[in-house]
């Protein structure tokens, strides 16, 4: 799913669920095993990194980790009832923005531009939210990013990329630090993501996209649908 279309946090972290981890361990475990995957995907584009709309590269990597840093310290002071309650609507807010997030962004777009201090203000916000979830948050960046003008989403993508690994770095660490990763399924998980990755990567060039984009929107919401039955029946 993420080779191909983005969205693999919908089948890790439900799949920790199910297999019986507590819900905050299985988000960090979710990152954590998802992490090295993301970690290569911004080698392969690191000729092509760079800043946008007047932000230096290094400064929006520091705003990202710190954003980041504050996420994953937020999730460890969470109780566990207080985010069990939370995690359907978290998926239910990922499920949308994964569907409708380029959309709304092209929308705002006409009505709405972004300057130096909102950019850096929002990429925060959403450094937060990375650290702490991180369900389509790259979707969420590259929506926020079309309210600058003008942009190559495309040339983007790259940059998105390693902001979204450097915010799930310094989460992955404080995860690791605070001892809360299941490691044997998190391994499991590590080693069906790479193995999954490459697979993906190969299997993308004989098919459409956007056909197997509209399956993992079903996906999502069918895994948020189950999320709300299991909170709330």
């Amino acid at each position: 799913m993420n080779a191909i279309a983005g969205g693999g946090s919908f089948v890790s972290f439900p799949a920790l669920i199910f297999a019986g981890v507590p819900g905050v361990a299985a988000n960090a475990s979710s990152t954590v095993a998802l992490f090295p995957g993301t970690l290569a995907s911004s080698w392969a584009y690191r000729k092509v990194i760079g800043g946008f709309g007047g932000v230096p590269l290094p400064l929006l990597l520091a705003i990202s980790c710190a954003g980041g840093l504050c996420g994953a310290l937020l999730l460890l002071f969470t109780p566990a009832v207080a985010f069990d309650g939370l995690v359907p609507w978290l998926l239910l807010v990922a499920s949308v923005t994964f569907a409708f997030g380029k959309q709304a962004g092209e929308a705002l777009r006409r009505r709405v531009r972004l300057g130096r201090g909102p950019l850096m203000a929002a990429q925060f916000v959403l450094g937060v939210y990375g650290g702490y979830f991180g369900g389509a948050v790259g979707i969420m960046m590259m929506a926020a990013w079309m309210l600058l003008g003008q942009v190559d989403l495309k040339a983007l993508n790259a940059t998105r990329m390693l902001l979204v690994s450097m915010m799930n770095g310094i989460a992955v660490v404080c995860f690791i630090l605070a001892g809360i990763v299941e490691w044997p399924q998190t391994l499991a998980l590590l080693c069906g993501s790479v193995a999954g990755g490459y697979g993906g990567a190969r299997l993308v060039r004989g098919m459409d996209p956007h056909k197997f984009r509209r399956l993992v929107i079903v996906l999502t919401f069918t895994m948020t649908a189950l999320f709300f039955l299991r909170r709330y029946w």
